[in-house]
């Protein structure tokens, strides 16, 4: 057997007919797959976010300047949002059970070979290598998550996958800096290296494919009683997908120009928050990347708030949740600006709500692409716009290291606010969309009574 044939996606088996076999089997397969992506993102994170939490390492030890700096996250920038955009193609008809195993084992040894060096080249290329394999970890979780969970659930149940985004960022930067106290700046990159290429043996052992690869019905049908079209799930090509439910969607555009803003903010205070508390409020670097972790801590009870209220408050609408918390995260930020050094608590607590306002959005933009697309695209659609976020996560990079480089904190504050601004703005169109009418074929007509969930 060719190893490629692992990453190939397993074919539909006979339907289980035994209702009561069938209501343990999803209960079983959905605690077991979940709790694997959930695992195996925090994982993600922890490859991803070594980088940013070693920066004053990098400065103290190498020398190296903040344009160099925001180079090496404008590279992975770049590199994660290309491969999100193409893996997310390859994951709509791939084995998410190996393809995202394969692709944490990889971010682990790209982090242990940066470890290892010295040079800014060389940094860019395992640097740049990691954003890469970064890239196969979001969608398949996107095709899992569409695929195991109905849509009348899925806000909640993708908000809390999407804490894992901020459990990884919350513990990574204490873990760097205790390995780089004792052991020096690299072994805060080999460490979590190793645990990620452990980590993706779990995978493979925990995730499987789609519900009917396991016998299982479409979820619409288990969760809501719904009709289920044969052609729903139909094989489609990589070019079907990609041109006929993303390209032409003129709504996927607009939601990835917002994307675009939205990550442009997050990205900028998840990277540059702990050098701008050590330069403009004079914090040591253990105070300063303390309150940064609250940034990540807020934005686990912040993915949980947002994904309940789309779902319970505005009935599955997700731009307007979007566009409010993501003007709130400009206010945070100003007044993260504006309040004095020596005031760790309160610097502490508007790292918090910034992280529970920007997170609202990041991952319910994704969402929405997804529910504004078609089932078959979860992984195109999620790829496509996140594609375009990192574009903006790359402009937090390089560019913005310019910003500070020339005119200091002060225009990076005005910047990044600015971006949110138009972020919001970019959301108010789509304020009153839901899911477009391919996604609805398969829920029930709110006209009908509902079939009752099974207990």
């Amino acid at each position: 057997m060719s190893i490629l044939s692992y990453f190939k996606s397993p074919p539909n088996q006979p339907e289980i007919e035994d209702p009561e076999q069938i209501t343990g089997q999803y209960g079983y397969w959905r605690r077991r797959i979940f709790s694997g992506i959930y695992i195996g993102y925090i994982f993600y994170y922890f490859t991803r976010r070594t980088f940013a939490s070693a920066m004053p390492f990098l400065i103290e030890d190498l020398g190296c300047a903040k344009s160099d700096l925001g180079f090496l996250s404008s590279v992975f920038a770049i590199s994660y949002g290309i491969s999100k955009f193409l893996s997310g193609g390859l994951a709509d008809r791939c084995n998410p059970r190996y393809f995202m195993a394969v692709g944490l084992m990889a971010t682990g040894v790209a982090n242990i070979f940066f470890g290892f060096s010295s040079a800014t080249v060389v940094f860019a290329i395992f640097w740049g290598m990691n954003g890469w394999f970064q890239g196969w970890g979001a969608p398949p979780c996107a095709r899992l998550l569409t695929y195991w969970f109905s849509q009348k659930e899925r806000g909640s149940w993708w908000g809390i996958w999407n804490t894992s985004h901020s459990i990884g960022g919350f513990l990574i930067p204490f873990f760097v800096i205790y390995c780089a106290n004792n052991w020096g700046w690299r072994s805060a990159l080999f460490v979590p290296g190793i645990a990620c290429i452990l980590c993706g043996f779990y995978l493979m052992n925990r995730l499987r494919d789609t519900p009917q690869s396991l016998g299982l019905p479409p979820v619409e049908r288990f969760k809501e009683g719904a009709p289920h079209p044969k052609n729903q799930e139909g094989e489609s090509s990589f070019k079907e997908i990609l041109f006929k439910y993303v390209l032409s969607n003129k709504l996927i555009w607009v939601l990835g120009a917002s994307y675009f803003f939205v990550y442009l903010v997050r990205m900028a205070i998840g990277d540059w928050g702990v050098l701008f508390l050590t330069e403009t409020k004079k914090y040591s670097i253990i105070a300063a990347s303390s309150a940064v972790a609250c940034f990540e801590l807020g934005g686990i009870l912040g993915s949980l708030v947002a994904g309940w209220v789309s779902d319970k408050i505005f009935l599955g609408r997700r731009a307007p949740v979007s566009a409010l918390f993501c003007f709130g995260v400009v206010l945070s930020l100003f007044t993260l600006w504006l309040v004095p050094g020596g005031m760790v608590v309160l610097h502490s607590s508007l790292f918090f709500l910034a992280g529970f306002l920007i997170f609202g959005p990041q991952m319910l933009i994704g969402i929405a692409a997804v529910e504004l697309s078609d089932k078959r695209a979860a992984g195109t659609a999620t790829g496509f716009v996140g594609w375009i976020a990192y574009l903006g996560a790359a402009t937090a990079g390089y560019p913005l290291g310019v910003v500070i480089d020339k005119s200091g904190w002060e225009g990076f504050v005005l910047t990044v606010c600015a971006c949110g601004i138009v972020g919001t703005v970019l959301l108010l169109p789509l304020w009153k969309k839901k899911s477009n009418s391919q996604f609805n074929t398969i829920v029930s007509d709110p006209t009908e009574e509902e079939t009752p969930e099974p207990s």
